[in-house]
């Protein structure tokens, strides 16, 4: 009669490990990318353009800024999961679903590396 295993091994969090690494530098590159052209939105100003074309404009610049920091906050939160999947890691609770208590298959991990739920306790 085998054993149910309770948490992955040593050798199979590295390989989590270093999948979440690879996708946290992604990532942050990512995040980067959206705060600079967030910054960097007012560069491209319309003074010299018809004042109807101005209002039309703005409208429109206002409309990806939020875009953009919705993207950004989300990006945002990602890397936040991403880190705390690294802490489980060093923890040694990585994989374990929060709700079951049992592992979490790794062809979701290796999907979602942050994931805490399985699939069966996701659906409830």
């Amino acid at each position: 009669m085998s054993e149910e295993k309770t948490r992955y091994t040593d050798a199979e969090l590295e390989e989590f490990r270093q999948i979440i690494e690879e996708k946290l530098i992604k990532a942050q590159r990512e995040y980067d990318g959206l705060r600079n052209a967030l910054n960097n939105m007012d560069g491209n100003d319309v003074i010299d353009t018809s004042p109807t074309f101005k209002v039309l404009e703005e409208g429109a610049s206002t409309l990806s800024k939020e875009e953009m920091g919705l993207l950004a906050q989300r990006q945002k939160k990602f890397i936040q999961n991403l880190q705390a999947a690294l802490v489980r890691i060093e923890n040694k609770t990585y994989g374990v679903c929060r709700e079951t208590g049992k592992l979490i298959p790794k062809e979701r991990l290796r999907a979602v590396p942050h994931a805490t739920l399985s699939i069966e306790a996701k659906t409830k």
